[in-house]
């Protein structure tokens, strides 16, 4: 299948775009992007996958061609509430699940909230334990109230054509290709009445509201998952080591791959070897 057809639910009054790349009658398998992203930064591991599984890719909300939420609500537990709308809208009781960066952190939530609702669970970069850091909570209202001044006040950037864009992405990431800069750009910006294309995604999920889950909750979370894990990490991640770091003992059945060469987007920087290590995980031949 060359490219997915587009499909929207709703989720607390919003609309909410998936890619769907079709084959209903396989497992369901759903692709979660990361923060400033899109769900086409999976297509390259969409498409060696779809013989196998039914593969879906929500756009979260804020990102892509979904709907920006109003008053700012990026929470985890709404885009957790956004995933399991998904899955009741597509009628898939159980599926397997990948994850990158943020997206990584909401599929972890999701299975340790259902567990009984993941087959697999696969992590991309995106175990890592994010809180108040022992912040008073006036003190965290107050920086939240300061970042959503600021960004009020941000002048979105612009780019004359969509290879301006993907120049930009290139500066973010010295490892894609021209070819994977370009096709991130083109789903990654709109188009405007003035001509001018900007990003797709809402500025507002960059803020850190002050109602964030504790450390502690997402370990307990995290506990509770009861599918087998896999977590890949790259060794140039700006990410801590999750081994290292003592979070892989947070899991019952999890596995780690670390994958040498390769920074936060994995599955931009090493895509072969990442989709080595999903075919293994996941029981498929290429």
């Amino acid at each position: 299948m060359a490219e997915p057809e587009d499909r929207f639910y709703e989720s607390q009054g919003l609309r909410l775009h998936y890619a769907d790349w079709g084959n209903v009658s396989a497992p369901p398998l759903v692709l979660i992007h990361g923060g400033l992203d899109h769900c086409r930064t999976w297509d390259a591991i969409a498409q060696a996958l779809q013989p196998h599984f039914h593969v879906m890719a929500p756009d979260l909300r804020g990102h892509g061609d979904s709907d920006w939420a109003k008053g700012s609500s990026y929470s985890l537990v709404d885009n957790v509430y956004d995933v399991s709308r998904l899955m009741k809208f597509a009628g898939v009781p159980n599926a397997a699940i990948v994850g990158h960066s943020m997206g990584g952190m909401v599929s972890l939530a999701y299975a340790g909230t259902y567990p009984e609702r993941v087959s697999r669970l696969v992590n991309l970069d995106g175990t890592f334990l994010s809180g108040s850091r022992g912040l008073s909570i006036g003190e965290q209202m107050s920086r939240w109230i300061e970042q959503l001044d600021r960004i009020s006040e941000i002048e979105p950037s612009t780019f004359t054509t969509i290879d301006e864009a993907a120049q930009r992405l290139s500066g973010r990431n010295k490892r894609l290709t021209p070819a994977q800069a370009l096709h991130l750009a083109r789903h990654g910006v709109r188009q405007g009445t003035d001509g001018l294309y900007r990003w797709k995604f809402d500025h507002y999920q960059r803020a850190r509201a002050p109602y964030r889950l504790l450390a502690k909750d997402y370990v307990g979370l995290w506990s509770q998952i009861a599918c087998p894990t896999l977590l890949m990490w790259g060794d140039e991640s700006f990410l801590p080591d999750p081994e290292a770091s003592g979070l892989l003992a947070h899991f019952k059945q999890a596995e780690m791959i670390k994958i040498a060469g390769a920074g936060h987007w994995l599955h931009h920087d090493r895509l072969d070897e990442v989709l080595v290590a999903l075919r293994r995980f996941l029981n498929v031949s290429a």
